[in-house]
């Protein structure tokens, strides 16, 4: 019930959330230059009705619907919502958006899976462009006659329902289930799912909202981290001043609530909070004009609205949440009988709560590597594509930095026993945990140019002594001679191999076309090609700096002839989930043979000119000469 809670307001908040800069950008004008803003002007307030009646909720859809089938789920999702906005004209179509965006995708996901394979070579675009056109036509016409008019009255139900709320003065009672749903859920969720929608609707009446403040509101968190300020203990104590500067200026309100977690008490500091805060909204006034993302005290007073006593009201809504979640904080910790805080647990704790890896975790929970470090390993699906990669990349940083420390790569599956720390893509780290729960591990999400890299590198160098135990120094022979009596060949890397401007529509043509070159080149058997469609709907092969490196998976392997490449140049890009790849490496890896010149291209392409370079390439021969520049 749990996951699929967070898994359904994550969905939400992701709909939403890439498109906060829209949302602050017409707060930003409705707030200056309407009749009642800081700069009335009749000519640019025409941009605030517009903006919100079609651009926002378009957005919306748009996203909603590449998030379930991407580019052709969002171009679909657009046009099933403009049937919502059309059909309920006078409401702005968020909740609508929300419905119809996935909606879109997802009829057309189906039909992709349907007549995949079965449509004969030179129609792919027609029945690709038609399809998409003729369902999205459909499903814009349902949504005028049916669904736009459904929200819209469903829409003005909810705020009826706030406004009654707010008329029987039971308004701050909602952060009983605010406050501590923000801390064990999701709080996007909670912000940008349910409450951002109902308050953009009360705005188009009213100029503001009351309810972009709800969750937003930083006093509450403030308080408890004001508290452990002066009356915490140990390592709590000690983070709680960079935590709070995070936290009220940066608008980052997870970082306070492993302080919460490791005192449950604090639930009631905080749900006290926000209820006086909420209460002060509501005696003065106040509200914002559009959601403040983050919630930070400088991004509400962005999108405050100049009139009456707005500003007034909600940085009084601020202090008052913070007096009195400090206060009662500050009594629930000197009643405390405890002489230290376990903050590292409570933010482990916290992130398994949430069913994520918190952003901020790091500043209150570092973590503790081994004493002694002499191994580590960068592992994949397959142990052979981004994990060889991404090991060539640290060795190259622990051989800079003069570290006497083993670098290696394997497939989670053949994970040693002996590893120290584990390096995976963030998808993958959980069934990494599951394989060795020993070791310390760490996420990535850009094997090429990955910060924690640069983090490993600086806690290694403090934390590695004289005494230090034997190190393995053959890490570097290892990962290039996977198998010393391998028979390596010379034509891992061919110019034939290499395929100049391609354009694709979706990364699985892309991929294909990369894995039939590899049938083609001897270098695989058949079989291979779905194997790597598989390997990428497990997690993404896309590397970071616009590069793409497919590959089979695990039990492909068997299908390998022997090792190779292709490469494909796409100089107008391809989508990977949201990412760009302009440059695509095929790989099929055996008995390690691939490793050096994998390790070749990780090094070239950890410098976004080089990759900038390779797209710009006229030929196969210039193409090469770069890969082969390092």
């Amino acid at each position: 019930m749990k996951v699929a809670v967070q898994k359904f307001g994550n969905f939400l908040s992701s709909m939403v959330l890439p498109n906060i800069g829209a949302f602050i950008a017409w707060g930003l004008i409705t707030a200056l230059f309407i009749p009642t803003g800081f700069f009335p002007n009749e000519s640019l307030a025409k941009l605030v009705g517009p903006m919100v009646t079609y651009l926002l909720p378009l957005l919306i859809g748009y996203t909603g619907g590449k998030l379930v089938h991407d580019q052709r789920g969002g171009v679909v999702g657009a046009i099933a919502t403009m049937g919502v906005i059309v059909g309920a004209p006078d409401t702005p179509m968020f909740l609508g958006a929300m419905v119809m965006g996935p909606l879109g995708a997802y009829v057309i996901k189906k039909f992709d899976g349907m007549i995949e394979g079965k449509i004969r070579a030179g129609f792919e675009m027609l029945v690709n462009n038609f399809s998409a056109g003729i369902l999205g036509g459909i499903l814009a016409i349902l949504a005028f006659l049916g669904v736009g008019p459904a929200v819209d009255a469903f829409t003005s139900l909810l705020v009826e329902g706030v406004d009654w709320l707010v008329a029987a003065g039971l308004l701050p009672l909602t952060s009983i289930l605010i406050e501590p749903a923000k801390i064990l859920f999701l709080n996007n969720a909670i912000n940008h799912g349910v409450l951002s929608p109902i308050g953009l609707e009360q705005v188009q009446q009213g100029g503001k909202s009351i309810l972009f403040l709800l969750e937003a509101n930083p006093g509450p968190g403030f308080g408890v981290l004001l508290a452990f300020m002066l009356f915490g203990r140990g390592t709590a104590k000690q983070s709680a001043p960079g935590a709070a500067i995070i936290h009220f200026l940066g608008g980052i309100h997870e970082i306070y609530f492993p302080y919460v977690l490791m005192k449950p008490k604090l639930f009631i500091s905080v749900i006290l909070g926000g209820m006086s805060g909420v209460f002060t909204l509501v005696l003065l006034g106040g509200g914002l004009v559009s959601p403040a993302s983050p919630g930070s005290i400088i991004a509400i007073t962005a999108v405050t609205p100049p009139e009456g006593m707005a500003y007034l009201a909600n940085y009084a809504a601020i202090l008052v949440a913070t007096a009195v979640s400090f206060i009662v904080s500050a009594i629930i910790l000197k009643s405390s009988k405890a002489t230290d805080e376990d903050i590292e647990g409570a933010t482990k704790k916290m992130q398994e709560m949430k069913g994520k890896k918190s952003s901020v975790a790091g500043h209150v929970s570092k973590g503790t590597l081994p004493e002694e470090v002499n191994k580590i390993v960068f592992a994949c699906d397959a142990g052979m594509g981004s994990s060889a990669m991404g090991a060539s990349l640290l060795r190259k940083k622990v051989k800079a930095a003069n570290l006497d420390v083993s670098v290696t790569n394997t497939s989670i599956s053949n994970l040693p026993s002996d590893a120290q720390v584990v390096i995976t893509q963030e998808e993958l780290t959980p069934r990494a945990k599951n394989k060795l729960p020993n070791a310390y591990h760490i996420s990535v999400d850009n094997f090429l140019s990955s910060p924690e890299y640069d983090k490993l590198i600086a806690s290694l160098q403090d934390g590695i002594t004289d005494e230090q135990a034997e190190v393995v120094e053959e890490a570097e022979e290892e990962a290039v001679n996977a198998e010393p009596n391998a028979d390596h060949d010379d034509d891992l890397l061919l110019e034939e191999n290499i395929f100049m401007n391609q354009s694709f529509s979706t990364k699985e043509e892309a991929i294909r076309f990369a894995g039939e070159a590899l049938v083609k080149a001897g270098y695989v058997e058949e079989s291979y090609v779905d194997a790597m469609i598989d390997r990428e709907g497990i997690t993404s092969t896309y590397m970071g700096n616009n590069v793409a490196i497919p590959h089979g998976t695990e039990d492909a392997k068997k299908a390998v002839i022997k090792s190779g490449f292709t490469v494909v140049q796409v100089p107008d890009g391809v989508d990977f989930n949201g990412e760009k790849a302009k440059m695509i490496f095929g790989i099929a890896g055996k008995d390690g043979t691939h490793l050096e010149i994998l390790s070749g291209i990780a090094v070239v392409c950890s410098e976004q000119e080089n990759v900038d370079k390779m797209v710009q390439a006229k030929t196969a021969k210039e193409l090469k000469d770069i890969i082969n520049s390092n």
